[in-house]
């Protein structure tokens, strides 16, 4: 059984785990159940009634939080001529075509968080996938990573895009801000989150579709929010 520390514990004391907090309760608590000296990340899990394993339950996607996620990212833009003036003027922190993949491949390099690359890229780049593959950093078209328009793209992404996708037992997990966000940047973002995800509900799946929600703070524990409150 996995052993916590003395901050979890007492943080703990505070939350009831059988209880489904309204949107704006549960807010409150994972702000005031941060245990770390550091600015928390807060983060959502959706727990989905999903067949992972089916191919039109597998959802992927991406979006533009109203309040950002309070994490800046390097943007590396693979593109030529026009895409890649755009990237640049959008404020891509790297850009480049062949060069880039090359210097990906040769130079094992990652100092980035995101790759954006045009369509016509995608044959070269897809060579790296078994190196890209595993660290999530290979474009795709579901989460506009793949695309010609590279300003929007890079703007979008600095503006706090987050991308989404089911794991393999249905699970849906996102960052929704820091533990210094305000209480209602927090819940404009969670609140945005979660009607993204409700409307992208596979035509296949009856009945419920999010099983529970809950929230948590960096190291922090586990908050049930109640999936009625939303409506509120």
């Amino acid at each position: 059984m996995k052993k916590h520390g003395k901050k979890y514990v007492e943080a703990s004391k505070n939350i009831d785990r059988n209880k489904l907090y309204s949107v704006s309760e549960a807010i409150k608590l994972v702000k005031s159940s941060s245990t770390t000296k550091f600015d928390s990340t807060v983060e959502v899990a959706f727990k989905l009634n999903v067949d992972p394993k089916k191919a039109d339950q597998q959802l992927r996607g991406s979006l533009v939080l109203p309040n950002g996620t309070g994490k800046s990212q390097k943007v590396l833009v693979i593109a030529k001529g026009d895409a890649a003036k755009q990237a640049k003027e959008a404020g891509a922190d790297y850009v480049g075509d062949t060069d880039m993949i090359e210097k990906i491949e040769k130079e094992n390099w990652f100092d980035y968080d995101v790759i954006v690359a045009t369509p016509e890229m995608m044959p070269l780049l897809g060579k790296l996938g078994r190196i890209l593959g595993p660290k999530g950093l290979m474009p795709n078209p579901k989460t506009g990573t793949v695309t010609q328009n590279t300003l929007k793209a890079v703007e979008d992404i600095k503006k706090g895009m987050i991308e989404y996708k089911t794991d393999t037992f249905g699970n849906v997990h996102s960052i929704i801000g820091k533990v210094s966000f305000k209480e209602e940047d927090l819940k404009e973002n969670l609140e945005y989150i979660y009607n993204a995800i409700v409307k992208v509900k596979p035509q296949s799946v009856k009945g419920t579709f999010i099983d529970n929600i809950s929230i948590s703070s960096t190291m922090g524990p586990g908050i049930k929010v109640d999936k009625n409150s939303f409506d509120n």
